[in-house]
């Protein structure tokens, strides 16, 4: 049983590396399950404060996976229709196997809904719609971060329980 739950929280750390470049996956989640699988390995001593920690980063990393993009789009002038779009076609991005669909959905999704919002400024939809795609890869960039975080305090428990 330990063995299946030591296999089953590598996998879901490969599926958080996944989740951190895939939007709607979340990688941060799915690596703290790897950290909480690894709290029922008997011989695996981590400390449940650790675990609890690790849980609300990961919460709040699904929180903020959502706001930073919508606050680039803010701070490059964008409107509510910008956000929308970006959600939008970002999710059609990620149904429909357009390469590289999920990375340029949102710019192209900011960039109609704010020409949807004002036809006539193309530059400012541009601008927004890159305001958006800044903020995607910022978001891209910290849950990468952050499941790295979870993976190396995952690894190290993990190889302490072999080497000890």
């Amino acid at each position: 049983m330990e063995y299946l739950l030591l296999i089953l929280s590598l996998i879901f750390i490969i599926l958080g590396y996944v989740g951190a470049f895939v939007p709607g996956l979340s990688g941060p989640p799915l690596a703290w399950v790897s950290i909480l699988l690894s709290y029922f390995v008997t011989n695996i001593q981590l400390p449940l404060w650790i675990v609890i920690v690790t849980g609300v980063i990961a919460g709040l990393s699904l929180l903020l996976e959502w706001i930073i993009p919508a606050y680039g789009t803010k701070i490059f002038k964008g409107s509510k229709y910008g956000v929308r779009g970006s959600y939008i076609v970002m999710i059609i991005g990620i149904i429909v196997p357009i390469p590289f669909g999920f990375l340029i959905g949102p710019f192209v999704g900011a960039y109609i809904g704010e020409l949807y919002m004002d036809y006539k400024d193309q530059g400012r939809a541009l601008k927004a719609a890159f305001g958006t795609f800044i903020g995607f890869l910022l978001a891209i960039l910290m849950n990468f971060a952050l499941v790295s975080l979870m993976f190396l305090v995952w690894g190290y428990y993990v190889i302490k329980l072999f080497f000890t």
